[in-house]
């Protein structure tokens, strides 16, 4: 079992506080598409043969491609890799591209789930955040693509900004229940350096983060999610039963996947590997069946605190007999380690597994931190 992320690097404009690599030119598109494809060619390899039960277009902005330029790639992955019949095969798409002809060229390819990148349904808020679409087109484009026969949709939304009022968040949340949506996806709003988010609030030309806000609306969106009957099944995602994200699901257990294009990465259980992060360069060497990649081997400590960081996020949580797995004699360091997060109530503990409580997840980051090895 395998997954394939395709990493689609083109934007209409830069969102204020996103730091993925994008380039708001599509001049070189069919030059990239033709260079991903080529790639796919090249790393053929990689997952040693493994059925692929995972395809995930994101970026950047992969609803910018046309249908046929998915197919096309869908294809060439087929060419190379053996593909599930049910693979889950994901469209990162914004509202603004999902026109009435979008959808019904998309529902002639093997795409089967979208993520549909909502953030919010306030005009202003998405000025702010200086995303391409309104919200009038947030709603018809998640009921557009379920009335070509998607049902298969994630939304995703951003709260603990400055302009998102406990009110305004109620609305949010409430406009996405009333969409009938089986996944959410919610973040809290990050400040990555080198955004224009974070000169903003350098020049005091927005007010910053504010750390409770978020607390208070995670808190609360925890709460609506269960009322709805949504699982809270990772620190960010919320799915109705049978709805969990396959693709993202095996990023958190550890399961290998193959990246195509500039900056994605990879994994096969032993490295990790990410390609250059610039299109021309990245142009370049496959013009020269070159892959731009850098490799990094796993020591035996990564491989632990990948598996801490990754597992402790989730629903399914930190298995003790895993960690023995990967080296003898560590569960024990890690019970000793977790003892502080138990007595404190902020994990839960049942046979040989470590969870995050209720409480707990409003600090998965620090406590999964605290519970890291040290290289000796």
């Amino acid at each position: 079992m395998a997954g394939i992320y395709i990493h689609i690097p083109f934007c209409k404009q830069a969102c204020h506080y996103c730091d993925f690599h994008f380039s708001t030119s599509q001049q070189y598109r069919p030059d990239l598409v033709q260079a991903l494809a080529k790639e796919i060619a090249l790393q053929k390899h990689y997952l040693n043969g493994a059925n692929i039960e995972t395809i995930y277009f994101g970026g950047g902005t992969p609803s910018l491609l046309e249908a046929g330029e998915i197919t096309f790639l869908l294809d060439t992955i087929a060419q190379h890799h053996p593909i599930s019949s049910n693979a889950e095969i994901t469209l990162e798409a914004n509202p603004d591209d999902l026109t009435s002809q979008k959808v019904q060229d998309l529902r002639q390819t093997p795409v089967n789930r979208f993520s549909i990148g909502i953030q919010s349904f306030f005009d202003e808020d998405l000025q702010w955040m200086n995303r391409a679409h309104r919200s009038n087109e947030a709603e018809t484009s998640v009921k557009r693509v379920q009335d070509a026969g998607f049902n298969n949709i994630t939304t995703d939304l951003i709260y603990g900004y400055p302009l998102l009022t406990h009110e305004k968040w109620e609305h949010n949340m409430s406009t996405m229940f009333d969409l009938e949506v089986p996944h959410i996806s919610a973040y809290s709003m990050t400040v990555e350096p080198r955004t224009a988010l974070a000169a903003f609030i350098k020049k005091k030309q927005t007010p910053p983060v504010n750390d409770q806000q978020s607390a208070e609306q995670f808190t609360r969106l925890m709460e609506r999610m269960q009322q709805q009957g949504f699982d809270h099944y990772e620190i960010s995602n919320f799915g109705k039963p049978g709805h969990y994200s396959r693709h993202n699901s095996n990023y958190w257990m550890g399961v290998p996947y193959l990246g195509i294009g500039p900056s994605a990465h990879a994994f096969n259980g032993q490295a990790r590997q990410w390609n250059v992060a610039n299109n021309a360069r990245y142009l370049k060497a496959l013009a020269l069946n070159v892959i731009p990649a850098e490799v990094e081997q796993l020591s035996t400590i990564n491989r632990l605190n990948e598996y801490i960081m990754t597992s402790i996020r989730t629903i399914w949580g930190l298995n003790l007999d895993k960690l023995e797995v990967i080296a003898s004699g560590s569960s024990p360091i890690m019970l000793k380690n977790a003892r502080q997060f138990l007595t404190s109530n902020w994990l839960d503990q049942q046979g040989r597994t470590l969870a995050l409580t209720q409480a707990g997840k409003l600090y998965a980051d620090h406590i999964a931190a605290e519970l890291f090895f040290e290289e000796e």
